[in-house]
């Protein structure tokens, strides 16, 4: 455990938040923006555990900000980037339209690219996640995709990915790395012009499902590890390129789905967690929770 402390409720009673984001907002103050997908909420909540909703959109899953400030979320159902202006959601990009694929999880860095996982619209139509994957139990190959949020351009930018999710790039701009949930690793990529990605690899072989996920000013990663047992809790790992866990922190009664570091100083590791995988998900299950810890934060998100 960080520091020998133990995480602290900053909000609870919520469904399933996902995609955090800090935001500095003044000197010293920000925010952190997050998703309650089955709400169908974006949300902010300062360091105070004062809550309020900033929309109401049809399942968001991925959040950012531009480099002007705009947030973005995904929509999978509608298929869209959607920039949330002034309590009105604009269309950056049609990206169903454009690629025929869902769009999920997003980062978006300091020159606005954005970078998100998708798939065909029956990307989960042949897993049931009430029981342990495997074969026969795997959703569809995912891929993932790039959207110019000046211009909307969107490309497909990889394939063949095993449930992409959260990912961040860093803080050169160089590299994307991307968590496979199913594939129990991270994956990077080398960022070229225009956004396609090259020079594929495993970042690290992880033996546990990563969703979310952060970077450190170390260079590490802290993942969300699902579970650590189909059917259990799982944790927060802080791993290395080639997979050696450097610190973590085990969860009780929940699952962790999203992670992300913020705060003053950018020490504060917020962590998104709700119902165990497999099991239903209610309101009021879902909770976010933070701790300090040693190395800040770096890169996108």
């Amino acid at each position: 455990m960080p520091n020998g402390t133990s995480p602290q409720i900053l909000v609870d009673g919520l469904h399933f938040p996902e995609g955090p984001r800090w935001r500095t907002t003044a000197p010293g103050e920000g925010k952190l923006w997050f998703v309650d997908i089955l709400a169908g909420k974006v949300m902010a909540v300062d360091l105070s555990g004062s809550v309020e909703t900033i929309a109401e959109v049809n399942v968001p899953v991925g959040l950012g900000f531009t480099t002007d400030g705009t947030l973005l979320v995904t929509s999978p159902p509608e298929g869209k980037l959607l920039a949330l202006r002034d309590g009105a959601q604009e269309t950056v990009a049609d990206v169903r339209a454009a690629t025929g694929y869902v769009c999920g999880e997003m980062v978006v860095d300091d020159l606005g690219r954005a970078f998100f996982g998708g798939g065909d619209p029956s990307i989960l139509s042949n897993f049931d996640e009430s029981i342990p994957p495997g074969p026969g139990n795997m959703p569809n190959f995912g891929f993932l995709m790039h959207v110019d949020t000046a211009t909307g351009q969107t490309q497909v930018v990889a394939d063949r990915m095993t449930f992409p999710n959260g990912a961040v790039v860093t803080p050169d701009g160089k590299t994307l790395i991307v968590a496979e949930t199913f594939g129990f690793r991270l994956t990077a990529f080398d960022i070229q012009d225009g956004g396609t990605l090259a020079n594929r690899r495993i970042w690290a072989d992880l033996g546990v499902p990563p969703d979310g996920i952060c970077l450190d000013q170390e260079g590490c990663v802290w993942v969300a590890a699902i579970y650590y047992l189909y059917g259990g809790a799982g944790g927060y790992i802080r791993v290395e390129e080639g997979g050696q866990v450097l610190d973590r922190i085990d969860v009780e009664g929940y699952s962790p789905y999203a992670c992300t570091l913020g705060g003053p100083e950018m020490k504060t590791l917020f962590l998104c967690e709700s119902a165990i995988l497999g099991l239903p998900r209610n309101p009021g299950d879902g909770r976010i929770r933070t701790i300090e810890v040693e190395v800040a934060g770096t890169g996108s998100p």
